[in-house]
């Protein structure tokens, strides 16, 4: 399968964009390519697209639901039981609602942790995207229950051949104060073995860390450094509140820290210490969270949220730039994930974005990334491309009105 898209913007200049089996196979000016299919991008450029590191994409059914709320309040007496009654099928439309609000905010891939993986899975595929999924392993120290995750853990590894290498299997060990110190070390092991990424919350809330130094007299990071669950196929999503000796072992352990600036805000977790992260080295990148406290899958905003947030919390205007926040939402996602995508280059994976130079918000134009951090929102992307297939095209998505129905009707019966 070969593209060509011709006559489009790149760093500032004209060029042809050749796609072939999936990549970027030529990118030059004047280019002709038999039997490929020819887009003209003339008035448009060419971005890589989005990678939203954290979030939980089924949780597009809740949004708007049990808003402006403290998060342990929010999860324990809304959210977890309102997940208990979510099945298979539900998981799949809310999925699919969450990839097209993905692909029409410019996201091509994410990494996700959720209940009934195949759900899931099955909207993936069917959508065109790129993910890494986890399916949530919870035990609250109860062996019974731990038994029966690692069994399913197992199990779902073992059905991965069903799907296209579009689709990662990742560990999804929901946090270090709902799983057991027995279970977080097996998952590690299963991860390690496997060659699987480790995905897990970590230090989200001040609580969380306090309740966790009462009990093992260290904090969240501290404890899983000593009992050896910390290294490079670690993602760990939130970790707020942290000290400078928990930010040394980040940096130590190479673990990838996803900044999830908006869920953050809402539900006042605290501030990202952004800048204590980024001069020890630490790995970053950014996520929305889940539509249930963020409440959009919009890496655009959260690339804006992470950088105005930065800047108020540490009372200095040139702290995470526009040029690093787009890096932190494309090529350092990418790289958090081991996907080999999120940069327009000769060999990587054909994932990109075809914004509209035309529209109201990128004009005069003074600079393009900038302009999309801080000025643009979707009505900006006219074309979104995964593993070099055209996924939206003029702003329009296959079959979304149905897709958006479907997702309407099984969410009805929650709102009681």
């Amino acid at each position: 399968m070969q593209l060509l898209i011709k006559n489009v913007e790149l760093n500032g200049e004209q060029t042809d964009v050749l796609i072939k089996n999936g990549r970027f196979c030529r990118i030059a000016p004047e280019q002709d390519a038999a039997g490929a299919e020819v887009m003209e991008g003339r008035g448009m450029a060419i971005l890589p697209s989005f990678v939203n590191v954290h979030t939980h994409a089924a949780m597009t059914l809740m949004r708007g639901y049990a808003d402006d709320l403290e998060l342990h309040e929010w999860l324990t007496q809304y959210i977890w039981p309102l997940e208990a009654q979510l099945t298979e099928e539900d998981i799949y439309h809310g999925a699919r609602l969450a990839c097209l609000e993905m692909i029409r905010s410019g996201t091509t891939c994410f990494n996700d942790m959720y209940w009934h993986f195949h759900g899931t899975a099955r909207a993936v595929e069917e959508m065109g995207l790129r993910a890494v999924l986890s399916s949530v392993f919870i035990d609250f120290d109860d062996p019974g229950k731990a038994a029966e995750q690692r069994d399913l853990t197992e199990r779902l590894h073992g059905e991965m051949g069903r799907y296209s290498d579009r689709i990662g299997f990742a560990l999804g060990p929901h946090a270090p104060y709902t799983v057991s110190e027995e279970s977080l070390r097996w998952a590690k092991a299963f991860a390690d073995e496997h060659g699987l990424l480790f995905h897990i919350h970590i230090s989200e809330t001040r609580k969380e860390v306090e309740d966790c130094v009462a009990q093992h007299g260290v904090r969240p990071l501290q404890r899983l450094d000593q009992i050896g669950v910390l290294g490079s196929n670690v993602v760990a999503a939130h970790v707020i509140h942290v000290s400078d000796e928990e930010v040394e072992i980040l940096a130590r352990r190479a673990v990838k820290v996803v900044h999830n600036p908006v869920s953050n805000m809402k539900l006042v977790s605290g501030n990202f210490p952004y800048e204590k992260m980024r001069a020890a080295g630490v790995h970053l990148s950014l996520g929305t969270d889940g539509c249930s406290s963020n409440n959009n899958l919009d890496m655009i905003e959260e690339m804006k949220v992470a950088s105005l947030h930065a800047k108020l919390v540490h009372q200095n205007t040139t702290v995470l730039p526009a040029s690093t926040a787009f890096d932190l939402a494309t090529r350092n996602g990418a790289r958090a994930l081991g996907i080999d995508c999120g940069e327009i280059a000769e060999g990587k994976l054909a994932d990109c974005i075809l914004v509209d130079l035309s529209n109201h918000r990128l004009v005069p134009g003074y600079n393009l990334i900038d302009d999309m951090v801080y000025s643009a929102d979707s009505s900006c992307i006219d074309t979104v491309i995964c593993n070099g297939r055209i996924l939206m095209k003029g702003g329009r998505v296959k079959g979304e009105e149905e897709i958006v129905a479907e997702a309407r009707r099984y969410a009805k019966r929650f709102r009681s």
